[in-house]
């Protein structure tokens, strides 16, 4: 194995052209961890936000950025156990992963079925946990509840309108054109809201008889928190991931209180070691048996060379994609 492998950083906060190729050294596999060879990796939203300047890597984490990747382990710290030198695997990282190695906890490791290639498994780790942890662990999702899904077209959007489904939820979505919608509808959303169209809130009442939906999957933030919550049923969550129109606005406690809602904040990335197993136990339950049986797609919706990473955060930011965007090493 080299001493050196190829990385990217961000030079300084702005658009794709601050993305920089540099040679750094091989991480070494510390006392729990695995040191993994990467294969491919997965370009999230958060990767965009971090190249902005506004989601920061949490303290101790590497300054390459990259939050999931899948490979072969190549290297075994003092301590691992359950898992040998050319295992197939992905995993959930806070940092790292625009690399050539990564080395990772070894709790945080996900089994890969030999059937499965590295690009589909580059797509699992970060938007399954998200998923799992948001709609299951903290929205408390079950059968027989509706969720509204903010985005259903993207990555995570892809991954929840399936889990949901999978879990006996009626499952709606939000998107910007026909095309998405007709998207997210073969995944399995039960219907479709075009925001650049129709009035998202009167839908909602519409497809819901007035009732209002029991769960919100909400990656807008400011710009939706009034009428998220005049969307949601009594008793109703809003679990809110992103902040992609802004962090602060007005919010209604009168209308908080009379439906006894809930507002959820979360973020996975900054989560202590233990939380985050927690969550990957909890992720391979629910999505390995459902990918085994080829109920579940990973929706790799378009991939890019290592040294095209520039390209693929421009293919990006020009929000046409859909499902995930996957660099392969």
């Amino acid at each position: 194995m080299n001493d050196v492998m190829n990385a990217y950083i961000y030079r300084e906060a702005g658009g794709p052209e601050v993305i920089e190729a540099q040679q750094r050294e091989v991480p070494a596999a510390r006392p729990g961890e695995v040191l993994i060879k990467t294969a491919a990796f997965g370009l999230n939203r958060a990767d965009v936000q971090q190249r902005r300047g506004v989601y920061p890597p949490p303290p101790g984490a590497s300054d390459i950025p990259g939050l999931e990747v899948s490979g072969t382990v190549a290297a075994l710290g003092e301590g691992v156990t359950g898992w040998n030198l050319g295992d197939r695997v992905a995993a959930l990282l806070a940092g790292g992963g625009y690399a050539q190695y990564v080395n990772v906890a070894q709790e945080l490791l996900i089994r890969i079925p030999d059937g499965m290639s590295f690009t589909d498994a580059a797509a699992l780790p970060e938007v399954a946990a998200t998923v799992v942890s948001n709609l299951f662990l903290e929205g408390g999702l079950g059968q027989g509840q509706s969720l509204l899904v903010h985005g259903g077209a993207g990555g995570i959007g892809s991954m929840a309108i399936q889990l949901a489904k999978a879990a006996g939820a009626t499952v709606y979505v939000t998107a910007s054109s026909a095309d998405k919608l007709e998207y997210c509808a073969r995944l399995g959303a039960d219907a479709g809201i075009n925001y650049k169209e129709e009035d998202i809130l009167e839908r909602v009442k519409e497809l819901t008889g007035g009732r209002g939906v029991d769960l919100i999957l909400d990656v807008v933030g400011a710009k939706y928190l009034q009428l998220n919550l005049k969307a949601l049923a009594v008793g109703g969550r809003l679990v809110v991931i992103g902040l992609q129109q802004g962090a602060k606005a007005e919010l209604n406690l009168g209308l908080l209180l009379a439906k006894r809602a809930r507002i959820i904040g979360t973020t996975l990335r900054t989560r202590p070691l233990s939380e985050k197993s927690e969550i990957i136990q909890e992720t391979v339950q629910r999505v390995m048996p459902l990918l085994s049986e080829g109920k579940l797609e990973l929706n790799v919706g378009k991939s890019f060379e290592f040294s095209e990473l520039a390209r693929a955060h421009e293919y990006f930011d020009s929000g046409v994609h859909t499902g995930k965007i996957v660099i392969e090493v």
